[in-house]
Parts: structure tokens; C-alpha cells; sequence
């Protein structure tokens, strides 16, 4: 069994191999450089740790009368909970964590999984953010698009009190450092308020409850900026800054891709964008008795996809995590020096204080609903 798990990973990484091209440029995937011509086997068990969410079919109907497969509607909710799953990897093991095949993981893994699992009572579930998806205006079973599938994350969030992330979703091209800090330091909120929902059933919130989540301090922080990076193709100027993007150490990649063909893009080599592929159809994988997950089916073994920047949809999302107040102050200086210097034309601007004709901020907190009905 030995010797057939090392050949499985070199037949896996010879397809690795023919897809690269021979060239001396780095390949950057979510703020960590590799080189092809020397550590071709560190970039495929780079690209093979992410977790990898897809169409899956034969689960519970959605809302109990809906749909029981997401093919076709679900490839940008995919592509959000890959996202947010990288954050949730980075939070509780490391950004340098690794998955091998076979290999026996941390109870952590298993749990941050067990979040994404097409089940209506775990709590980043396609069930839950297609209902909750609902109060955005987009009906069940209508595509994402990736500022809609942000605020659905964002919601979602505040029910989730194990993980106890700030999640903040930029407007108007704005990221104001103020707004952000009084989030991340807000006050926890009491046990009390965790108790109903008319969204998130009681075993899902039980499931992540946790004396952390009532901790003081900097929660740690999910920052999503939605941008549209042109009209109707992505205008050349922004290249440059959207790569550096990939570069930061706090890098969650970006949301993305084609008309109506959703993406999770997660670094490059050259002009070409690399990227997971949520398009296609698995069936429904449960949790087992142990509480352990059979998660050959969410990580891709295959190699990865590439395609050029210029083809890009400009509807982006970029997305970035800082476990610390330090990786958020750390982001800040690098945006300044790389993503907004000398730019006629800036991507997005970052701002200390909130400007003065927006509304006040008010950081999100959970909303109180009775159980009745629910």
C-alpha cells in the first residue's frame, strides 16, 4: 500500500509536470513563491492542500422542497466556501499546513470541513447560503454573483462562533482602516444571543460553539473586496496590481472568472491566472460516525488550470486573511507600497478614517429572531 500511495503521487504529479511550461519565472499560489525548475513537487502539494468544493449531487433538497444538486447554479457559492475554508485553514493550521493522501489529519481539519458539508445544519453549507442568498434578492437556484456570494459570507459568519471571524466586505472600491479596526476589536457577544436563528439549526450552531468564541481581543479578520476592474473586459492598467495581490502573505486569491462560470483563482505564472475549477458533479459526501471525513473527493489531485488575465470577467473579488492585528497593519503597508504607488488609475483605495458622507459603521452583530416557525 506504501508503494502504491508514492506511485499514485507520482503519476499525480507527472500531469503537473506536462501542464507547467518550462520556464524560470516564479508560479505564486496564495502568497507563497515556487520555483518549476526546483520545487515542481512543493508547488503540487501546495495546489493539492487547498480545499477544492464542487457541484456535488443527491443531497437534501434545499429549503426541504428544492433543489438536490447545485450543477449548474453553484459554481460562485463553490468558489466562496473555498475561499473562506483557506481562511479557516490559515486560522487554526497555519498557512504552510500540508495534505497528503491517506496521511491522518488534526481533529482542527476535520472540523473546518465538516462547516462546508452539503448538510442544512452545517453552517457554510450550500443549504445556507442559498437560503441565504434569498434575502440578497437571488431566489434558490440562481447564480452568485461575487459581491453577492461576500455578503452571504459575511452574514453567515456571525452565526459561527467557533471560527469567530470579523468578516469585511468593502464598498465602493473602499477599504477604510478605522471601520476595520473597531470591528476586529468589537466586544464578544453573549452566549445569550446564540441560541435561535431562523436560518442556522441548533446542531450547527452547537457544533461550533466554543469558549473561544467569547474571547476578547482582535478577531481575526476575513477581508473581501469586490471590484469591477473594467466595463466589459478587465482594462490592462489593473494587471500588475491584481498579481501583487497574490504575492501578500495574507493572500485568499479571488473570486472570479467568466460570464455566469465562476472561479476560485489562487496565484499565477506570468499573464496566466491558476485556478480550482468548481464545475464538476460529485456526489454527496456525509461526516462519520467518528466525526472524521472521507475528503479524497475535496482536494484536486489533477492539474491545475490556467488561463490568460486578459479573459478575465473584471467582476473580482479579492480576498485576504489576517489572523492578527499585526497582519492586518503588515497588509496595509504593502498595499500602500505595492498596490497603490504610482497608480494613475488605483485599483481600490485604502483610507484611514471613515469617510464623513457614508453612514455611520456599525459593526455587524447577530441578529435576534425567535425560533418560531423557523
Amino acid at each position: 500500500s506504501v508503494l502504491s500511495r508514492y506511485e499514485n503521487q507520482i503519476t499525480i504529479l507527472s500531469d503537473y509536470l506536462e501542464e507547467f511550461p518550462e520556464t524560470d519565472e516564479p508560479v505564486w499560489i496564495l502568497g507563497r513563491q515556487h520555483h518549476l525548475n526546483t520545487d515542481k513537487s512543493k508547488l503540487l502539494l501546495d495546489i493539492s492542500a487547498r480545499l477544492w468544493f464542487t457541484y456535488r449531487r443527491k443531497f437534501s433538497p434545499i429549503g426541504g422542497t428544492g433543489p438536490s444538486s447545485d450543477a449548474g447554479w453553484g459554481c460562485m457559492l463553490r468558489c466562496g466556501q473555498m475561499m473562506l475554508a483557506q481562511a479557516l485553514i490559515c486560522r487554526h493550521l497555519g498557512r504552510d499546513w500540508q495534505w497528503e493522501k491517506h496521511k491522518k489529519q488534526p481533529e482542527e481539519y476535520h472540523r473546518i470541513l465538516r462547516c462546508f458539508l452539503d448538510r442544512k445544519d452545517c453552517c457554510y453549507s450550500i443549504h445556507q447560503m442559498a437560503q441565504m442568498g434569498v434575502g440578497e434578492g437571488k431566489s434558490i437556484g440562481e447564480w452568485f454573483g461575487p459581491n453577492t456570494v461576500a455578503q452571504v459570507l459575511k452574514k453567515l459568519a456571525l452565526f459561527d462562533e467557533w471560527n469567530s471571524l470579523a468578516v469585511y466586505v468593502s464598498m465602493d472600491n473602499t477599504v477604510v482602516i478605522e471601520d476595520i479596526k473597531k470591528m476586529c476589536w468589537s466586544p464578544p457577544q453573549s452566549s445569550g444571543a446564540a441560541h435561535s436563528s431562523a436560518h442556522l439549526h441548533r446542531s450547527a450552531l452547537g457544533r461550533n460553539k466554543s469558549a473561544a468564541g467569547f474571547c476578547a481581543g482582535w478577531k481575526p479578520l476575513l477581508l473581501i473586496i469586490p471590484l469591477r476592474l473594467g466595463i466589459n473586459h478587465i482594462n490592462p492598467v489593473y494587471i500588475d496590481a491584481f498579481k501583487e495581490c497574490f504575492k501578500m502573505p495574507q493572500s485568499l486569491g479571488a473570486l472570479g472568472g467568466k460570464p455566469n462560470n465562476a472561479y476560485y483563482f489562487i496565484g499565477f505564472l506570468g499573464n496566466e491566472l491558476i485556478y480550482l475549477d468548481p464545475h464538476t458533479t460529485q456526489s454527496f459526501v456525509d461526516s462519520e460516525e467518528n466525526g472524521t471525513v472521507d475528503d479524497q473527493s475535496f482536494h484536486c489531485q489533477q492539474a491545475p488550470h490556467r488561463m490568460k488575465i486578459m479573459n478575465l470577467d473584471p467582476s473580482v473579488a479579492l480576498g485576504f486573511f489576517c489572523k492578527e492585528e499585526c497582519d492586518f497593519d503588515n497588509w496595509c503597508s504593502l498595499v500602500q507600497k505595492e498596490i497603490l504607488k504610482q497608480q494613475s488609475l488605483r485599483m481600490f483605495e485604502l483610507v484611514q478614517k471613515h469617510p464623513p458622507h457614508w453612514p455611520p459603521f456599525i459593526p455587524p452583530t447577530k441578529p435576534e429572531v425567535t425560533t418560531t416557525g423557523a
